[in-house]
């Protein structure tokens, strides 16, 4: 199976942008019962497996940073595998593979960027796509989170941490991030 390319004409022709990001069970059963297997197998593997082409760095970080946002939503496998994709994003826009992918599929190469709970790649994020030109505004807004909190305070029920008072009053105004 050519899975990265499997991956990626799943998600930019058979879904709909609509699809990244509207919750939808729907979705989320269709990215389970298609891609849960291929997740499973391939979690284990290192960063450095997945940069042999722009495709297969983009593919392997929609499949670690995205899949699991839909397979396990509301629970802390949503996130568990965060640090791969971050890794692969970090070591693909090193080695400028980034450059040679299409301009709107960058933004999904440079999302681990935005999920990570680390301000220096919440910063990084910001330049990326500030350069991108597009989704500047939701890249301030995470790196606005976490240069306050230093996490997310939405993920801390489903990581089993204590959400702090602070970000309490947050979450009560609306943060989704």
């Amino acid at each position: 199976m050519n899975w990265p390319a499997e991956i990626l004409s799943f998600w930019f022709q058979e879904l709909d942008p609509k699809d990244w990001w509207a919750k939808s069970d729907a979705t989320d059963e269709l990215i389970e019962e298609r891609f849960l297997e291929l997740w499973e197998e391939q979690k284990s593997k290192t960063a450095d497996d997945f940069l042999t082409a722009p495709e297969t760095a983009l593919a392997a970080v929609i499949l670690f940073d995205q899949f699991p946002r839909n397979m396990f939503r509301n629970s802390a496998d949503a996130f568990s595998t965060d640090h791969l994709a971050q890794q692969i994003a970090e070591k693909a826009v090193d080695l400028e593979l980034d450059a040679q992918l299409p301009e709107d599929q960058r933004a999904f190469l440079y999302m681990p960027f935005m999920h990570a709970e680390d301000i220096q790649l919440q910063n990084r994020s910001v330049t990326l796509f500030t350069k991108l030109g597009s989704n500047q505004k939701f890249a301030n807004e995470h790196r606005d989170v976490i240069a306050k909190f230093g996490r997310f305070p939405h993920r801390n029920a489903v990581l089993g941490r204590q959400t702090r008072d602070e970000e309490q009053a947050a979450i009560d105004a609306g943060a989704s991030w």
